[in-house]
């Protein structure tokens, strides 16, 4: 026996999706994450606890596709392209900072008040681990191409140039500045850009006819 399967089926299913993140978005945000059950969102989104479950998963499913966007960011894939078509290391970081601030301003109610206050609980550790995997995989190729232009000073390795890179750039960096010290955007994209090339960047050769009076 053939299944039946109508674009209105499809359609009303979406919205049923549509309607159940929507309600663990907004719980999620107002009560913690820790603090809300799968029936709690079920009876926000008024549909069945297995409804929940069948179309979006528990609550670790739920988040992780809350934070999907975020992780697929079209300024991740734009980073890449930018830092791969120049050959100076301080447009690099530039280019670095720049993405990471359009990222995290696009996405900030959920980077903020979701990811830095309140995932406590340990099913979301598995989504969190990997969307931290993601950025610093991203970053990852940044020192690559750092790396490769010969850029960085000669006392740090592969590791700790990662590891500089998720300090100035990463999320720790934008949550203290603007989350924590209310810096906006433009001043704190400025200053940790001109802080990573300061710690990661050996003193460049000057060009030919710079610096001359």
């Amino acid at each position: 026996m053939r299944s039946y399967n109508s674009p209105r089926r499809r359609d009303a299913a979406l919205a049923t999706r549509e309607a159940i993140l929507e309600s663990g978005r907004r719980l999620f945000l107002a009560n913690g994450f820790a603090q809300v059950t799968v029936a709690d969102i079920a009876k926000d989104a008024r549909v069945a606890v297995p409804t929940v479950y069948g179309s979006t998963g528990g609550k670790a499913a739920i988040l992780e596709a809350l934070l999907a966007p975020a992780a697929a960011d079209p300024a991740v894939e734009q980073t890449l392209t930018g830092i791969a078509a120049t050959d100076d290391p301080r447009t690099v970081i530039a280019i670095t900072a720049a993405g990471t601030r359009q990222t995290h301003e696009r996405h900030w109610e959920l980077v903020w008040n979701l990811l830095y206050r309140n995932l406590t609980e340990p099913s979301a550790a598995p989504v969190l681990d990997a969307n931290k995997a993601a950025y610093l995989s991203a970053l990852t190729a940044v020192a690559d191409r750092l790396a490769a232009l010969n850029a960085l000073k000669p006392e740090l390795d592969r590791t700790a140039v990662v590891d500089l890179l998720w300090f100035y750039l990463g999320r720790p960096a934008w949550y203290t500045l603007v989350g924590e010290r209310g810096w906006d955007f433009d001043r704190a994209e400025t200053w940790l850009a001109d802080a990573a090339q300061h710690a990661l960047l050996h003193t460049l050769p000057t060009s030919p006819g710079q610096g001359l009076s």
